[in-house]
């Protein structure tokens, strides 16, 4: 069984006993989420979308980590403009405890 999740904007594919890193949501390691906007679930033999579907996943906080350094450079020839500008981007490291 799988179903598509909608989290901080952006569509994920879940299954029980799955990790995933996600965009940075509020909550402490150990604290468990309830993921209500579900838009399609599959369980093998039938498909749920829309307002049809009654589930809702159940997940777990893990961790907040940072993603890989991102380079912003910027320059303007013949001007000696150079600009370097850098961030790393805030993950949540999260496991599916329960689709129900």
């Amino acid at each position: 069984m799988f179903a598509v999740v909608k989290i901080a904007g952006q569509q994920f594919k879940v299954q029980q006993g799955q990790n995933l890193y996600v965009p940075h949501l509020s909550g402490k390691a150990g604290d468990a989420l309830e993921l209500s906007n579900v838009l399609l679930t599959d369980n093998g033999d039938s498909i749920a979308t829309g307002d049809d579907i009654k589930i809702k996943v159940k997940a777990e906080i893990i961790d907040e980590v940072q993603g890989d350094k991102v380079i912003a450079f910027k320059m303007k020839r013949r001007k000696g403009f150079r600009k370097k500008h850098g961030h790393r981007t805030l993950y949540t490291h999260i496991r599916i405890t329960d689709i129900a």
